[in-house]
């Protein structure tokens, strides 16, 4: 049988990472890399059985792949602490590594709790997330948001979910996204990309269009829509703030905007 490490960054979330780590206890290893927590976050990790590891935040990309180097293992399970591996999961995912997996890496898919209630529908599901992987053949990549491993090889998809305790309620996600915003934004900028009025009223239209309707949100209710309507607006947020950056920066190259 394969061996797995799990890994975990945090900052901060002294209110999640024991059960995070207790969902992975039958793992092989557990590491936490606490990013200069304030809370006591590394403390609570510790008294679960992690191995913690206190790194002050160099970005999510290089804390990841920091995370996935201290391993003693090569297959690594990236988890965030307000995620939760069910045990049906943890099953396939130990019946996976007990014979040969045919792939370097695997897609997960997420389902997120808010609301009061699991959403699936919207663009949160599935929610893929590629986070068991065999770091000789992978690694993280990316910039501001949106990092993903990259693999030399094969990916595979497991079928039982991994749980997402994204927002604590309506406050908790628009900080959230206020904060994903502001990079997405800066790294559209520094790509060049552009917006105008059409884009800024057509992005967030379209982005409720697809999430109500075409990934069928109104059949969870008020609270279907209401995640549209989030959703539609981190997309004017993300486009707003790319606009502002625009009109206060150095003239550049420029990627204009398709809309």
């Amino acid at each position: 049988m394969a061996a797995l490490t799990v890994t975990i960054i945090a900052r901060n979330e002294a209110a999640d990472i024991e059960a995070a780590i207790a969902s992975v206890a039958w793992a092989d290893e557990i590491l936490v890399i606490d990013s200069d927590s304030t809370d006591a976050t590394a403390a609570l990790a510790a008294r679960s059985g992690a191995h913690v590891t206190v790194r002050t935040w160099p970005g999510y990309v290089a804390q990841k792949n920091f995370a996935a180097a201290q391993a003693s293992h090569d297959w690594i399970l990236s988890l965030d602490a307000d995620e939760r591996v069910t045990p049906e999961l943890a099953d396939e995912i130990r019946a996976l590594l007990n014979a040969t997996p045919t792939h370097a890496a695997y897609f997960i898919p997420r389902v997120t709790w808010h609301l009061g209630r699991w959403i699936r529908s919207t663009d949160w599901y599935p929610d893929y997330q590629l986070r068991l992987y065999d770091r000789r053949t992978a690694e993280w990549a990316g910039r501001y948001v949106h990092e993903g491993v990259q693999v030399r090889g094969s990916v595979g998809r497991l079928r039982h979910e991994l749980q997402h305790f994204a927002y604590r309620d309506i406050a908790d996600h628009l900080e959230t996204l206020d904060r994903y915003t502001t990079l997405a934004a800066r790294q559209m900028h520094e790509d060049g990309r552009r917006v105008g009025f059409v884009g800024l009223v057509a992005h967030p239209a379209f982005a409720f269009f697809r999430n109500y309707i075409l990934k069928t949100g109104f059949r969870q209710g008020t609270a279907g829509l209401v995640i549209s309507a989030m959703n539609a607006h981190y997309v004017f947020l993300k486009f707003a703030k790319l606009w502002e950056m625009d009109q206060t920066s150095e003239p550049g190259p420029r990627t204009p905007d398709v809309t």
